[in-house]
């Protein structure tokens, strides 16, 4: 798995992007609601862990789905969470590589373009602690080939990273076999939003929180001709719908 950045910048800015995160949060929506048409447990779920559930648009369709089912919202912005608890029965500020849950409290856990921010294995290795003997778990997440066009855009502008590090579908297939899962279901696809310009793509990055790149990024402004020379190399892949942002999108599904 890639190495991740530090977890307190990452909650830093998912706490300061959490008031515009519901009007940019378009790709979001789109693979949850994808994670939810394919997740198809063999009997309704009476408790469902909706781990990094953000402002809660994950939780209100698992509340739709399954009425009855008590859900749990974990996500470690508080900020996100006070927009997301009028949807769940209890929202809990933690980190879910490290869960405050008993052992085999939930009948299914759930995470909707979380797991790319965490050490996935440790989140995996929580997931089945806390599932319940036949559980489910159903997660999205993003592969490698998110944001091509961006990182070619930026090839050769500088030494710098310019965005996260993302798993290869087999990392994730072998990371819920190591931690103890079965019944393994890979599914994968690209989702390409589009732009009007480079600085409107950025700023939808922005104001979702999934700016934080690690070690490796660059911490100012790039020059006036640098970013000149980044705009005209993105500008190669405009389309008739504007500047394309490619998505890799990994959906996975396994049982405990």
């Amino acid at each position: 798995m890639p190495p991740q950045p530090p977890r307190q910048r990452v909650r830093e800015s998912f706490e300061r992007a959490a008031a515009s995160y519901d009007d940019a949060a378009v790709l979001q929506r789109q693979v949850c609601e994808l994670l939810l048409a394919a997740f198809d447990p063999p009997s309704p779920p009476e408790s469902i862990l909706d781990a990094g559930c953000g402002t809660g648009y994950g939780s209100r369709l698992l509340r739709d789905r399954w009425p009855a089912a008590r859900i749990i919202a974990v996500d470690f912005a508080p900020a996100m969470l006070s927009i997301a608890r009028p949807d769940a029965d209890l929202c809990l500020a933690a980190d879910i590589a490290a869960l405050p849950c008993m052992d085999a409290c939930f009948s299914s856990w759930w995470s909707n373009l979380t797991v790319q921010w965490c050490d996935a294995g440790q989140v995996f290795r929580e997931a089945r602690r806390v599932l319940r003997p036949a559980g489910q778990i159903a997660l999205s997440t993003l592969g490698p080939e998110t944001f091509t066009e961006l990182r070619a855009a930026f090839d050769g502008i500088d030494r710098h990273r310019h965005t996260l590090r993302f798993s290869e579908p087999a990392d994730i297939g072998e990371g819920l076999s190591r931690a103890g899962f079965r019944d393994i279901r890979l599914h994968r696809q690209t989702i390409k939003l589009h732009y009007p310009n480079l600085k409107s793509l950025l700023r939808a990055v922005k104001d979702i929180g999934a700016n934080t790149v690690g070690d490796g990024g660059r911490s100012g402004l790039l020059g006036r001709r640098a970013w000149q020379r980044v705009q005209e190399a993105y500008e190669q892949h405009r389309t008739d719908a504007g500047l394309p942002a490619r998505y890799d999108v990994l959906l996975a599904y396994a049982d405990k």
